[in-house]
């Protein structure tokens, strides 16, 4: 059985093809900056890897040549070979509270969510019409960034506004990362030796999107990024919370335009802002005592640390702190940095346990510590295809 992975971006489409009897990647790649003329593509499988510049004219034509590749290579003879392709859909609203298989009446209600995410909606919609247009008979399915914090608690997901706002314009916290905090805390269980409903994490998807997040008995009932992707933590180049009132400061005083503002703190805040790079791996190479980068490292952290107190205190226990993500699993500087001064909270690391570069998925608390410390390697594309073979399978059931 194989299930291809599909997670179209604005200007961008990355893929994977699962073989899902032992959830081995035939293959993957990425293809970047759609639409433009330095578009390009990256494709690897086994130790192969290449990557070229080529004219990528829109998803359509990113669809063609990610079939021809696939024939190509000798991973699909027939695209009907394909069990299913599955796709991440950033935005599910109040709709979705998980993954559907989709048909029209599902494509439907996506356009209708694509003002709650207008560039991701949109692309993601683009990927489904244009594998829709290779063949019908091919089952699709959409994976909700948003599913698995569908059910959080109304005090959680509430903003304090007119009510009219949240029950007739669907303005709340819906959160994002869900595939990830998802398949994190399935490895979490296994680690910890404990079925969800008995396990009690915080998720930190720490990359260049950063987002925290509260499970209590295997459900989400807080997390940090709110209406869209740009609250919460400090992210590569989204500013995460501010002050409402400094947008309206910006576009009385400052002469900014509302879609000036909109890019100013989605594509040029949060690391990009402070120091100019988005990087942790460059900021970190470039900190010293007093410069920009070091303040850049020290406010990342800073927020860090402030939504895991949060946490703690909403939640009646915590088994384990997950680290995930780019900069979650690769970065132990800022994982110590994190931890560091957290004794009184029950968290202490040890020092050489956090410094592991070999094991995926590990734990490094210190014996002293109350709570569990665990780095474990997330893999969003693989957890859309799970869940994909299980919508399906389910389906068939149902029958």
């Amino acid at each position: 059985m194989k299930i291809l992975v599909i997670n179209s971006g604005s200007s961008s489409l990355k893929f994977k093809l699962f073989k899902m009897l032992d959830e081995r990647v035939l293959c993957a790649g990425l293809f970047e900056k759609i639409g433009s003329d330095d578009s390009s593509i990256g494709f690897s499988h086994q130790e192969h890897e290449q990557h070229k510049h080529m004219i990528v004219k829109d998803h359509n034509n990113a669809l063609d040549i990610l079939f021809d590749l696939l024939f190509e290579e000798g991973f699909l003879v027939d695209i009907n070979e394909l069990y299913a392709v599955g796709h991440r859909v950033v935005h599910g609203g109040d709709v979705f509270s998980k993954a559907r298989k989709i048909n029209e009446e599902v494509i439907q209600k996506l356009r209708e969510l694509i003002p709650l995410a207008p560039l991701h909606n949109s692309a993601n919609i683009e990927g489904i019409l244009a594998v829709q247009a290779r063949s019908m008979d091919l089952k699709q399915v959409a994976v909700f960034d948003t599913a698995f914090h569908h059910n959080m608690p109304e005090c959680a997901s509430r903003y304090a506004l007119q009510s009219s706002f949240y029950f007739e314009d669907k303005i709340k916290r819906y959160g994002f990362h869900g595939s990830s905090h998802s398949f994190v805390l399935k490895k979490a269980c296994s680690m910890l030796a404990k079925e969800p409903t008995e396990t009690d994490i915080i998720s930190l998807h720490l990359g260049n999107g950063a987002s925290a997040c509260a499970i209590h008995r295997g459900q989400s009932v807080d997390t940090s990024m709110g209406m869209t992707p740009l609250e919460g933590l400090v992210m590569g180049s989204r500013s995460g919370d501010v002050d409402p009132s400094i947008i309206f400061y910006l576009h009385r005083h400052k002469g900014y335009a509302i879609d000036d503002i909109d890019d100013l703190l989605n594509n040029k805040s949060g690391l990009l802002g402070l120091c100019g790079e988005s990087d942790m791996r460059l900021i970190l190479q470039k900190a010293e005592i007093g410069n920009k980068y070091q303040l850049a490292i020290d406010i990342f952290v800073y927020k860090i640390k402030k939504q895991i107190g949060a946490y703690l205190a909403i939640l009646p226990k915590v088994d384990a702190v997950v680290f995930t993500a780019g900069i979650g699993e690769h970065s132990s500087e800022i994982r110590a940095l994190v931890c560091e001064g957290l004794q009184g909270l029950g968290i202490v690391y040890d020092k050489e346990k956090n410094r592991e570069t070999k094991k995926r998925n590990f734990s490094f608390e210190h014996k002293k510590s109350l709570i569990k410390l665990f780095v474990i390697a997330t893999d969003e594309e693989l957890e859309i295809a799970l869940q994909t073979k299980e919508v399906l399978e389910r389906s068939k059931d149902a029958r």
